[in-house]
């Protein structure tokens, strides 16, 4: 009787690989490949779905794109406490002169410029930049100009600010560029990513693809180049930054050196009060590189240093700008140990 009650019953029981239901046996293969692949399957049916709200905000009025993206910002600097221990420590560090009030309000402001560049970003993506054209503005259009007559290529300098992807599709209205972008892990998000930069840009170049990125510069082409984030120690000087000692990629003197292109700085900011966007195309450097790396790192860092001096909230204060330390098992400023010093081969 017993038995018939448990035979009657579901019963699920897990022997390794094997799962029985009603007295009946069945392989199931549940390994770590399966589980890994489900999770796929299933974030990227979730990507679909964000992608597919993505377009609908991306519609909305240009002017309550900004003011919601602005709220998006206010709610991220209360959700993410990490990402906004981050924003205050680069903030307290970059502007020591500010007082502790000052400081919390750009810090404010940061995160209201990061979320109103996550909406530009879906409009940039999803729609024709045409309806922004009366937006913006162009400053040194001439510089670029001057400097493509050389026929060796443009390294367009840029950095991260937090109008990266809409200037880029206001670009589009005065010149060609092609651009490097790191890939995203979700293999959904980064072929719409691509496609949509694609359609702006002339080609999108893989962050590693240095190569391509030299043939671009022979062919004359402008590539537009960032190096302005914290990538550990390899290729890299201390460079200061705001004063900070900051890993700077020595990547962009070797590029102009091998390549002889010439490097013209760029920015672009969102100006206040809804009143649209600026270009800013400064003169190509003079002299550059000049053989000393530290030196023209410090002299690139200060370009954007300069560039802020007006809108310092629209840069990724967010990102971890210092947190490899000049020396080996020393705490960043994030309280973090980046790396252990090298060994030296003492017991």
């Amino acid at each position: 009787m017993k038995n018939s009650r448990v035979a009657d019953r579901a019963i699920i029981r897990t022997r390794g690989s094997v799962v029985e239901s009603r007295g009946e046996e069945r392989e199931c293969i549940v390994d770590k490949t399966n589980c890994r692949s489900l999770g796929v399957v299933a974030g990227n049916g979730l990507m679909h779905v964000a992608l597919l709200v993505a377009r609908l905000l991306a519609y909305l009025p240009w002017r309550f794109q900004l003011w919601l993206g602005a709220r998006l910002g206010d709610a991220s600097r209360l959700l993410f406490k990490k990402r906004r221990r981050v924003c205050e420590v680069n903030i307290a560090a970059c502007f020591s002169h500010l007082s502790a009030a000052e400081q919390q309000q750009l810090v404010k402001a940061s995160f209201r410029a990061n979320g109103m560049g996550v909406m530009e970003a879906l409009r940039s993506w999803f729609r024709d930049p045409k309806s922004l054209r009366d937006q913006v503005i162009i400053d040194g259009l001439e510089h670029l100009e001057e400097a493509r007559q050389a026929g060796k290529g443009v390294l367009l300098l840029g950095a991260h600010y937090t109008t990266l992807d809409v200037a880029g599709s206001l670009t589009t209205f005065f010149f060609k560029a092609d651009i490097m972008q790191r890939d995203h892990a979700n293999p959904v998000f980064n072929r719409f990513m691509t496609a949509s930069r694609a359609r702006l840009y002339g080609k999108v170049l893989g962050k590693n693809d240095l190569r391509g990125l030299l043939k671009r510069l022979r062919d004359n082409h402008i590539v537009w180049y960032a190096t302005d984030q914290d990538a550990g120690r390899h290729n890299t000087v201390f460079a200061p930054f705001f004063g900070n000692p900051a890993a700077t990629l020595v990547s962009t003197m070797r590029l102009a050196k091998r390549s002889g292109a010439a490097v013209v700085p760029f920015s672009h900011f969102r100006l206040p009060g809804g009143k649209g966007y600026v270009l800013r195309i400064r003169p190509a450097l003079k002299d550059f590189p000049g053989g000393d790396d530290l030196a023209d790192a410090t002299r690139l860092n200060a370009l954007i240093e300069d560039a802020l001096q007006d809108y310092p909230e629209q840069y990724l204060w967010l990102h971890r700008r210092f947190k490899t330390p000049p020396q080996r098992g020393q705490i960043n400023m994030y309280g973090q140990l980046r790396d252990a010093p090298k060994s030296d081969g003492a017991p």
